[in-house]
Parts: structure tokens; C-alpha cells; sequence
């Protein structure tokens, strides 16, 4: 029987792909409510200032970035040690109760912030299992050599999810405070339904079950730390994110600044996730070969630069189209780090290692959205912005001098990652 083409062909990875997707526009679309719901009650029902409101965004992004922190390390473990569809599985079934308790509490307009606090940290948590899970999951139901085309797919999965779910669910918003939050629970009993009636995977090795859990968790980090192409990608990704993200503070821009409502917030989220699904599926197609290091580089510079021009611009479609720009370079980089962890990554190491990588991309989103409410009630938004994409060029400029092997990197084969010898 001759090999598949394309991992569409595998009926357990269109399974895989279903639950992604729907999980994806699920979260995505939660996280943007939450943070608007949080903004607006802290402006409209305890009179905050635009900057004391930013900064509550900031505490968000870090009520979730601590269970993150604590827990991270343990779901790799567990992604390695278990079987992988029934951690995800649960993990999306806790998501959904996260849901349907938001939408009890919107819909009995029980509107307070350790209300949405709370909800925005047992969210986060419930997030780190599930990453390193369904990260896992994809290796072990397609081919080595699909797996390029397979991370594509699944990038065209997250950012499709993240174009859909936030346009969609501000619309829902408006229309209904709670429906969105109903849709989310439906959307997770499907996702939930799909990553269980995957087929048996491989049992977890001898040695993952055997192992001490924190010999395991410490094995997991130093594969990182002395891999140094792995190492600089990852925290090339996490400085520059940190720095340069304006995520936190779109609702910011949406109420106070471009002045179009949760509507306008729905697509100034999706807009990053339609540049990034445009480029994902032009990666399906045709994956990026070679000097990928390089333009990994030239992908980060890029995202900081849009990310200037969308803090200075004052008109919405021209912003909405530089965070096109923004998702896209930014897709580039992800497809490249993402290729490089699965293609070298021992099988019983893969959990600890995407736990890894996966804590770095959640810190840069989660700390980057900390500082950007700490940055925006010193600077205000627009100032926030604008140092924040400068500063992710200039980490890049140095990250290139600190890595090389970044730069020297031409394919994704392992023989011709260089490594510094000592």
C-alpha cells in the first residue's frame, strides 16, 4: 500500500484536525470576550482611567501566565507518561465547564473582575495540558515525511480558528453578552468527541513510564538548553513577543482609540490569524526548504516593524492591514520553529519538549500582554506599541549575533543544524 500524500489522507489526522480547529476557535474566541468584558467592566462599573484599565489587561495576561509557569514542567511529564488523546480530551472537557460557567455568570450579569479573573487563570490551566498533548499527538499519526506538511495544516487549524473565533464571537457579543460562551461549549463538546475517536496511539516507551517524574522534567529542559539552533529559536520567539506584543491592549484601541466597538475587536484579533492562515496554507503547498534561519530572522524583524506601524496608525483598515502583515511574518517563524522541535525530538521526549517550547510561546503572550498594560498606563497604548515593535527589532538584531547557528541554518535536517563547539 503506497504512502499518503498529504495528511488529509489519514483519516486519524482529519480527526486531529477537526478537534484543533474547533478547540482553537473555542479558546480564541473566549480570550477575546474575557479581555473586553474585563476592560469594560473595569471602565464602565469601577470608573477606572484607560490606564488603570490597561493595566488590569496586563493582571489578566498574568493571571493566566502563573498556572502556566507552575504547571508547564508536569504536563509535559503527563503528555509523555499517558495516553495522549485522553489528556487533551479532558483537558477540553474542563475548558468547556470553564465556558459554561462564563456564560452563567454573563448571563446572570454577575459582572465583578475576580469574577473574570478567576475564570481567565483555571482557563490558562487547563491550556497547558492541553498544548503538549495535542502537539504530541500529530507525530504519531502521520508519516516523518508528512510531518512538514502536517505542522502547516495545523497552523492553518490555529489560524483559521483565530480569524473565525474572534470575528465571530465579538459579533455574538454584540448581538447576546452570553452566546458566545454557549458556542464556545458546544464547539468543545465537538473537539473533545473528535480527539477521542482517534484509534489507539503507541503506549508511552518503558522508559517514560518508569522514569522519575523529575528526572524526566529536568531531561526535557536540558534537551532544549543544549540544542543551541532549538534554544535561540525558542527565546527568540519569547523576547521578541514579550516585547513586541500588542494583543492585550486591542481592546484598548477598539473602545478608546479607533473607537469601533466589540465588533472592530473581533477583527482587529482576527487579523493577524487571516495573515498567518494565508501564508500557513501556502506552506502546505510548498514548505519553506531552505536558508531557514535566515528568514526566520528577516520573518521576526518584519513583525516588529508592523507592529510600529499599527501603534502609529489612527485609521482602521490600515491598521487591521498591518496586523495582516504582523500574522504573516509571524507565521513564518512559528512554521520554522515548530518543524525544527518535531522533526528532532525523540518520540517519549516529545511531550517535555513541546511543554518547553510551548511555555516560552505562552510566556511571550501571556508576560508580553503584563507588559504591555505596566507599559501602556506609563507610555499610554500608542507609546506601548510603538517601543514594543521597536524593541522586538532589536532583539532580533541581537539574537543574530548571539546565535549564529540561526543564521548558518539551511534546511530542518538534522545534519545540518551547527552546533557550537566549545
Amino acid at each position: 500500500m503506497s504512502e499518503p500524500s498529504t495528511p488529509l489522507a489519514i483519516p486519524d489526522y482529519r480527526r486531529f484536525w477537526l478537534a484543533r480547529f474547533a478547540a482553537v476557535v473555542a479558546t480564541n474566541g473566549m480570550v477575546v470576550i474575557i479581555g473586553y468584558q474585563l476592560y469594560d467592566v473595569a471602565r464602565s462599573e469601577y470608573a477606572m482611567s484607560i490606564s488603570q484599565a490597561s493595566f488590569q489587561l496586563g493582571l489578566l495576561g498574568l493571571a493566566q501566565f502563573v498556572p502556566l509557569l507552575v504547571l508547564t514542567p508536569v504536563a509535559g511529564v503527563v503528555a509523555d507518561r499517558f495516553d495522549r488523546r485522553y489528556v487533551a480530551g479532558l483537558s477540553m472537557a474542563i475548558d468547556l465547564c470553564v465556558a459554561l460557567g462564563l456564560g452563567v455568570v454573563t448571563y446572570l450579569q454577575v459582572r465583578s473582575l475576580p469574577v473574570l479573573f478567576g475564570f481567565a487563570a483555571l482557563h490558562g490551566a487547563v491550556r497547558v495540558f492541553q498544548g503538549p498533548a495535542m502537539s504530541a499527538i500529530a507525530p504519531n499519526i502521520v508519516p516523518a515525511a508528512l510531518i512538514p506538511r502536517a505542522i502547516a495544516l495545523n497552523a492553518i487549524a490555529w489560524q483559521a480558528g483565530g480569524v473565525i473565533g474572534p470575528a465571530t464571537f465579538g459579533f455574538l457579543f454584540a448581538s447576546s453578552r452570553a452566546l458566545p460562551y454557549w458556542t464556545s461549549a458546544a464547539l468543545m463538546v465537538l473537539a473533545t468527541i473528535s480527539i477521542l475517536s482517534i484509534r489507539t496511539l503507541p503506549p508511552p516507551s518503558e522508559n517514560a513510564r518508569k522514569a522519575r517524574p523529575l528526572a524526566q522534567i529536568v531531561g526535557g529542559f536540558q534537551f532544549v538548553w543544549n540544542d543551541r539552533f532549538l534554544l535561540g529559536c525558542i527565546t527568540l520567539d519569547l523576547f521578541a513577543v514579550i516585547l513586541g506584543g500588542a494583543t492585550a491592549l486591542f481592546p484598548v484601541f477598539a473602545r478608546d482609540i479607533l473607537h469601533v466597538g466589540p465588533e472592530g475587536l473581533g477583527q482587529l484579533r482576527a487579523a493577524p490569524a487571516l495573515g498567518a492562515a494565508v501564508v500557513a496554507l501556502c506552506l502546505s503547498f510548498r514548505p519553506l526548504q531552505h536558508n531557514v534561519g535566515a528568514k526566520m530572522l528577516v520573518a521576526v524583524a518584519v513583525y516588529g516593524a508592523a507592529t510600529v506601524a499599527f501603534g502609529l496608525s489612527r485609521n482602521f483598515l490600515l491598521s487591521l492591514g498591518f496586523l495582516v502583515v504582523l500574522g504573516a511574518a509571524d507565521m513564518i517563524s512559528v512554521f520554522i520553529r515548530s518543524s525544527l522541535i518535531q522533526l528532532n525530538t525523540p518520540d517519549d521526549m516529545r511531550g517535555r519538549v513541546s511543554a518547553t517550547s510551548g511555555l516560552a510561546v505562552s510566556a511571550s503572550n501571556e508576560l508580553g500582554e503584563m507588559q504591555s498594560g505596566v507599559a501602556a498606563a506609563l507610555l499610554g497604548a500608542t507609546g506601548a506599541v510603538v517601543f514594543g515593535g521597536a524593541a522586538a527589532i532589536l532583539v532580533t538584531a541581537a539574537w543574530a549575533r548571539l546565535f549564529p547557528e540561526i543564521r548558518r541554518a539551511r534546511t530542518f535536517a538534522p545534519q545540518y543544524r551547527q552546533r557550537e563547539t566549545a
